[in-house]
This record gives structure tokens, C-alpha cells and sequence, in this order.
């Protein structure tokens, strides 16, 4: 699992959401974000802003720890 995608899993998880919920809010599809949450795909920062707002989190918040 990568740095995002565990930061994104571990929003979801504290707001007890579900993948398909965070998906609906995001405005993204729920296989979209379960392969990011697992690494298995690197979101494009339209992506990454949506999911952030979805979660009602800061981006920065997100990509805490990727090393860019």
C-alpha cells in the first residue's frame, strides 16, 4: 500500500465511511478509490483534490509522507 493511499484509508476509516460513500461524495467511482487506497493506481491531483474534499480533510493531509 502507498503513503496516499494509506492516508486516504485511514481518513475514510476515522469518518466510519465506506469505500462507495467516499466514492459518492468524491464524485469518483468506488473501484477508483479502493485501487488507490490499495496503490494500485496514482491519482491525478483533480483526483487527489476530490478525494480530499470528499473526506473534508486538507490535501496536504493526504499526501503527508509520499516524498515528493
Amino acid at each position: 500500500m502507498s503513503a496516499l493511499g494509506n492516508n486516504v484509508k485511514q481518513a475514510r476509516s476515522q469518518l466510519s465511511l465506506s469505500q462507495e460513500q467516499l466514492a459518492e461524495r468524491s464524485g469518483l467511482h468506488r473501484t477508483y478509490v479502493g485501487a488507490v487506497e490499495r496503490g494500485e493506481r496514482n491519482p491525478s491531483l483533480t483526483s487527489m483534490l476530490r478525494l480530499s474534499d470528499g473526506l473534508g480533510v486538507p490535501l496536504s493531509e493526504l499526501v503527508r509522507g509520499i516524498g515528493i
